[in-house]
């Protein structure tokens, strides 16, 4: 006859309540997510105010490695390249110039252009160029 005990124990995690934590865990953080207000970056996001699209054709300002300017392939000094600027963008109502600068012009020449394109209003947007690796 054996009367010995059997030392065998059954352990168990009763997650039952759990769920119930979990769920309000969750609508805790949902409703401080929706009350936090970050100090983030505040966007300008498009709208259609109407149905018309506008087409805009920016206005071509190139600037080569011997320090030539030209707007929309017409080749002006440095004096003129405002006034002709200026002639370019009138009656747009937000102009935008495109610039193509060599990559071997001093900064000197394209803070020039920037700045004229600040002082009058004028959108700037620079030009890149991708170049294939070629072996030599």
């Amino acid at each position: 006859m054996n009367l010995r005990r059997r030392l065998k124990s059954h352990t168990d995690v009763y997650s039952h309540s759990l769920n119930d934590i979990m769920f309000f865990l969750l609508l805790f953080f949902l409703i401080a997510s929706t009350m936090a207000t970050p100090s983030v970056l505040k966007l300008l996001l498009p709208n259609a105010q109407t149905g018309i699209q506008a087409v805009k054709h920016p206005v071509v300002i190139s600037l080569t490695a011997d320090g030539r300017f030209a707007v929309n392939q017409t080749i002006v000094t440095k004096d003129q390249l405002e006034q002709t600027l200026l002639a370019e963008i009138n009656g747009q109502q937000d102009p935008t110039a495109l610039l193509k600068v060599d990559k071997s012009v001093p900064w000197e020449n394209v803070v020039f252009l920037l700045d004229v394109g600040n002082k009058n209003k004028v959108k700037m947007v620079a030009a890149t160029s991708l170049t294939k690796y070629q072996e030599q």
